[in-house]
C-alpha cells in the first residue's frame, strides 16, 4: 500500500513540472524541482538523526511519502527565497519530528505532514497553498490516482461520508448557485487531494466501520470552516489533526513489541510464529495489525506487512500464520531468520472480518490456503468460550500436507460441534472430512443444505475471494450475508 502511494505522488509531482515546463501551472519548474528535492532531503536526514535518538524501527517510504506530500501542497520557492526555505526547512523538521515525539506508546499521534503545515502556520504565519489541487490540469491525475488508493485499501465509507458532509455543507450554506459553488470546490480547493491521500493514512483513522464513518464526518464538518472562533478558521490540515485527536481516543493505544517465543513449520511451506507481547493486546477474533520488521536492504514492498491475527484474544501469546514460497520476499527472509528473543512491532489494529455478537447465526467460513487464519482464530475463542453456535469450514489447499491448524479444527470438530471440510484440489480423498476437488456450489448444497440461511466468511488469495462471491450471489446468496477478509498489505 505504501508504496502504491509512493509512486502516486511521484506521478503527480512528475506531471506536474512537466506542466509547469509548458506553461500550464504558474510555477518555475526549476522552484518546484528544487522544492521537492530540498523536501526529501530535510526529510531523510531529519528522520536518520531521531530514528537513532529514539532507537526506532522507520519504514522509510513513509518519510518519502510525508516529503512528497508536503512538496506537493506548499508553494514551490526559488533557491534565493531565504524566507521560503526557512518555512520548508520548518515545516520539514516538524513533521518528521512529530512521528517520534509526538507518539504515545510508540505510535505518532498527528498525521505528520498535516502537523507540520499547521505548526508553520502558527509559528511562522505562513500557510500551504494546496497547490496541487487548484489547477484542472491536474485534476484528473489527483482524481483518478487517488481513487485507486482507496480502492487498494477500501476505505470509500471514510471518504464518502467526509465528502457527504462537505458537500452538504457547501450547497445549504451557498449563496450563489449550489452548482457553482460545488464546481469551484472540486476545481480549486484542497478537497479532492485531503480526501483522498491526507485523510486514508492508515496509522491515523480508526479501526472499524462505524468509528471511520464517524471520522470522516467530524473531519468534513471541521473541514468546510462553518465554526469558527472570532477570526480563527479551521484549516484543512487543523480539521485533520481534531480527527486525529478522536481517532487516538477510539482506537488501541500505541505500537506492540512483540518477542518471538516459538516458530514453527505447520505445514507444507506455512510457518507459524509464535510471540510473547510486551503487553495485553486487545482485540476481536478476525482483526488484523501492521507488522514492522526492521532488516537490511528491503525489496520493493518495504518493511511492513499487514497480516491477520491467527490467536485467540483468549490466549496470552499473539500467532502469526505465513505462507512462505521460495521466491520469498526480504520482509518473509526476514522473518524466517529470526531467533527466538528477536522482536517485531506490531500496531493499527483494525478489521470487521469478526464474530457476529448474535449467536443463533449459522456460519460457514470458507478458506483457501493461509487464508485459514482467521478461522484459526475464531475457531481456538469458540472453544475456549465454549460456543457452541452453528460453524461449518470449508478449507481449500491442494494436497493434504498443505493443511494447517487441523489440531485446532480436529477440538473444535471434538468440542463445540464445529463441521469441518477439507477439499484438496490435486490429490484423491483418501481421508474421512476431505473432498477431492474445488469447494464449489454443489459441495455447498451437499454439506450444508441450510445454505440460504447461513453467514459466509470468505479468506485466501484475491481471485478466490472473488470467485466464491460470484458463486454465492448465483445460488441465491445476499450480499449482506458475504463477509470478505481483507487487508491492504498487497502493494
Amino acid at each position: 500500500m505504501y508504496r502504491l502511494v509512493l509512486y502516486y505522488l511521484t506521478a503527480l509531482l512528475m506531471m506536474a513540472i512537466f506542466f509547469c515546463s509548458f506553461g500550464i501551472l504558474p510555477y518555475n519548474p526549476v522552484d518546484l524541482i528544487f522544492s521537492t528535492l530540498f523536501i526529501l532531503a530535510l526529510c531523510w536526514v531529519t528522520n536518520i538523526i531521531f530514528a537513532k535518538w529514539f532507537e526506532a524501527t522507520t519504514n522509510i517510504e513513509s518519510v518519502y511519502i510525508t516529503a512528497l506530500i508536503l512538496a506537493l501542497i506548499i508553494a514551490p520557492v526559488a533557491p534565493t527565497n531565504y524566507a521560503g526555505i526557512g518555512f520548508l526547512i520548518f515545516v520539514s523538521v516538524s513533521a518528521i519530528a512529530s512521528k517520534y515525539i509526538l507518539a504515545i506508546g510508540k505510535k505518532h499521534l498527528f498525521n505528520p505532514a498535516a502537523f507540520g503545515v499547521a505548526l508553520g502556520a502558527l509559528v511562522l504565519g505562513q500557510s500551504a497553498t494546496w497547490w496541487v489541487d487548484g489547477n484542472m490540469s491536474l485534476l484528473p491525475f489527483v482524481l483518478i490516482g487517488g481513487l485507486l488508493i482507496v480502492r487498494k485499501i477500501r476505505r470509500f465509507d471514510l471518504v464518502l461520508s467526509f465528502s457527504a458532509v462537505v458537500l452538504f455543507i457547501i450547497v445549504f450554506t451557498a449563496h450563489n448557485s449550489p452548482i457553482a459553488v460545488l464546481t469551484r470546490t472540486f476545481q480549486y480547493s484542497s478537497f479532492l487531494f485531503f480526501a483522498l491521500v491526507m485523510l486514508t493514512e492508515p496509522l491515523t483513522t480508526p479501526p472499524s466501520r462505524t468509528l471511520r464513518i464517524l471520522y470522516g464526518a467530524m473531519v468534513g464538518f471541521l473541514f468546510t470552516s462553518i465554526i469558527h472562533f472570532g477570526s480563527f478558521y479551521f484549516t484543512p490540515e487543523l480539521a485533520l489533526l481534531v480527527g486525529n485527536i478522536f481517532v487516538y481516543i477510539v482506537s488501541p493505544k500505541g505500537r506492540f513489541i512483540l518477542k518471538l517465543i516459538e516458530k514453527n513449520e505447520l505445514a507444507a511451506g506455512t510457518f507459524e510464529f509464535v510471540f510473547a507481547p510486551d503487553r495485553p493486546l486487545t482485540f476481536r477474533p478476525g482483526q488484523y495489525v501492521e507488522w514492522t520488521l526492521g532488516h537490511g536492504p528491503s525489496d520493493s514492498r518495504g518493511n511492513r506487512r499487514y497480516f491477520t491475527i491467527a490467536s485467540s484474544p483468549t490466549e496470552q501469546t499473539v500467532r502469526l500464520g505465513v505462507r512462505i514460497s521460495e521466491r520469498k520476499s526480504t520482509f518473509k527472509q526476514a522473518l524466517l531468520a529470526m531467533r527466538i528473543g528477536d522482536t517485531v512491532s506490531a500496531s493499527s489494529l483494525a478489521g470487521d472480518f469478526v464474530l457476529p455478537k448474535e449467536t443463533n447465526k449459522k456460519l460457514v467460513f470458507i478458506a483457501g490456503g493461509i487464508g485459514v487464519t482467521p478461522f484459526r482464530s475464531m475457531a481456538q475463542y469458540l472453544i475456549d468460550t465454549k460456543d457452541t453456535r452453528p460453524v461449518t469450514l470449508l478449507y481449500s489447499n491442494k494436497t493434504n500436507f498443505e493443511i494447517a491448524y487441523k489440531n485446532i479444527f480436529d477440538k473444535a470438530s471434538q468440542t463445540i460441534g464445529m463441521k469441518t471440510i477439507y477439499a484438496l484440489t490435486a490429490e484423491p480423498s483418501l481421508v474421512p472430512g476431505t473432498h477431492a476437488g474445488k469447494i464449489d456450489s454443489a459441495l455447498i448444497a451437499r454439506e450444508i443444505p441450510d445454505y440460504k440461511e447461513c453467514v459466509f466468511y470468505l479468506s485466501g488469495p484475491h481471485g478466490m475471494v472473488v470467485a466464491f462471491e460470484k458463486t454465492l450471489h448465483d445460488i441465491g446468496i445476499s450480499r449482506f450475508n458475504i463477509k470478505t477478509d481483507y487487508f491492504p498489505g498487497f502493494a
